[in-house]
């Protein structure tokens, strides 16, 4: 569904991603991991025009991107939820969700994809006319990934949506993300929590200072101190 061919990102003389190439087929969820500076949100930032590339190619579904405005790649079917969630503090939950289904034109089909994500995080149900800025770490990651849905994409693009969460309110993130897999969804996970990412990856790519470091299945990135020298570029 989604392939890279040798993305490179650059800001003036900073290089943030080195020729990196990626694919993502269809109902795979795939992570990206790596640490803090690492390159991942730049990329997340290119595939979905927030940056343009400096060279190489984004192609989703057998067409070239890399130079498509953000918009025109949201009807495509390229959604992300951002680091650091960006909901609309003053609005209301429902608002929010609505604001998701902006590209849409079948409110029908929207009223059924509310109750739909309602359904999937309850907590949500229960704060639907309530101020989206009080609720909780948790609940706001929960409202950013269900507003993504509303978009109904074919690929929706994860960046670290553990950011700033306790440990028991990032498993039950990872375990809403596991269920949008199992029901088909195809997904592009950008983590520094390596561990909850590789509960539910089909394959891992591992970025050090720009660059992949390591390119495989999960299983084979169990060893923790494996893990830590691709980290560190080792």
């Amino acid at each position: 569904m989604l392939k890279v061919e040798k993305l490179v990102v650059r800001y003036g003389a900073v290089t943030a991603v080195r020729e990196l190439s990626l694919e993502v087929g269809q109902g795979e969820l795939v992570a990206l991991l790596g640490p803090n500076g690492a390159g991942k949100s730049s990329t997340i930032n290119a595939l979905t025009g927030l940056v343009t590339p400096a060279s190489g190619r984004i192609v989703l579904d057998g067409k070239d991107i890399s130079h498509v405005r953000t918009e025109d790649r949201i009807r495509a079917g390229l959604t992300a939820t951002p680091e650091g969630r960006h909901i609309f503090s003053n609005l209301s939950v429902g608002e929010n969700l609505r604001l998701g289904a902006a590209t849409r034109r079948d409110p029908a089909g929207v009223r059924q994809d509310i109750e739909r994500f309602l359904s999937l995080f309850p907590v949500l149900s229960e704060r639907f006319g309530q101020a989206a800025g009080t609720l909780s770490g948790g609940e706001q990651q929960m409202l950013a990934i269900a507003r993504s849905l509303m978009s109904r994409p074919k690929l929706l693009l994860l960046d670290e949506p553990s950011l700033g969460l306790a440990p028991k309110i990032v498993a039950r993130i990872f375990d809403f993300i596991g269920e949008l897999k199992a029901q088909g969804l195809t997904l592009l996970v950008v983590e520094q929590n390596a561990k909850q990412a590789l509960r539910f990856a089909d394959r891992v790519y591992v970025v050090s200072s720009g660059t992949l470091r390591y390119d495989g299945p999960p299983a084979r990135l169990a060893d923790e101190h494996g893990l830590f020298n691709l980290y560190i570029g080792g």
